[in-house]
């Protein structure tokens, strides 16, 4: 892996373990296993690595994401596999957490690929939830973009249950429920 790359992947790590604050550029490169002057030499500081990190947090998040989303199978089958993947809940989502960070919310700059990422994520969501209503799977009064913000809402709010609990069995429970409500009806 280059110098850069471990500059932004441990800036990743410790963004989502310590905030922004709690990353300091001697952490990243100690967790890098780069100096000051590599660090430097490929950034501009803090927040041009930082923002790189949120990025790549961002990207790959939207691919996991996608990842259920483009698979086969009806509309309520992908939402399913999208809420019942593979995550470390106890850690928390790593693009959920920096809304709570101060620092990056108060950046316009650090926050964009959040927000962007947010709004990726509602829309894809409410997409394939009108998927399902095209195709008979849901009826209304199912608006797909109040399903897809419950949808988030539910996955966040999991995620900080879970942690408050020190147990996945909140998060579980949340989507559990959630899947009930948005299974389909058989006439």
């Amino acid at each position: 892996m280059s110098t850069p790359e471990r500059l932004i992947e441990a800036t990743r790590e410790l963004l989502w373990e310590r905030g922004y604050v709690g990353t300091s550029p001697k952490a990243i490169q100690q967790q890098a296993g780069a100096g000051q002057g590599s660090m430097y030499h490929h950034f501009a500081g803090k927040p041009d690595l930082a923002l790189a990190a949120i990025r790549r947090t961002a990207e790959e998040l939207r691919a996991s994401a996608e990842a259920s989303f483009g698979g086969e199978g009806t509309a309520y089958e992908r939402l399913r596999g999208y809420l019942l993947r593979e995550r470390d809940v106890l850690r928390g989502c790593p693009v959920g957490r920096l809304t709570m960070d101060p620092d990056v919310i108060a950046s316009e700059e650090l926050r964009a690929p959040v927000t962007e990422t947010i709004d990726w994520l509602r829309g894809r969501l409410a997409e394939i939830v009108q998927e399902g209503l095209d195709a008979g799977e849901f009826s209304a009064p199912v608006v797909p973009e109040e399903i897809a913000a419950t949808v988030v809402a539910t996955v966040q709010g999991g995620y900080v249950l879970a942690r408050a609990a020190g147990s996945p069995a909140a998060f579980d429970a949340g989507v559990r429920g959630l899947l009930a409500l948005l299974a389909p009806r058989n006439p």
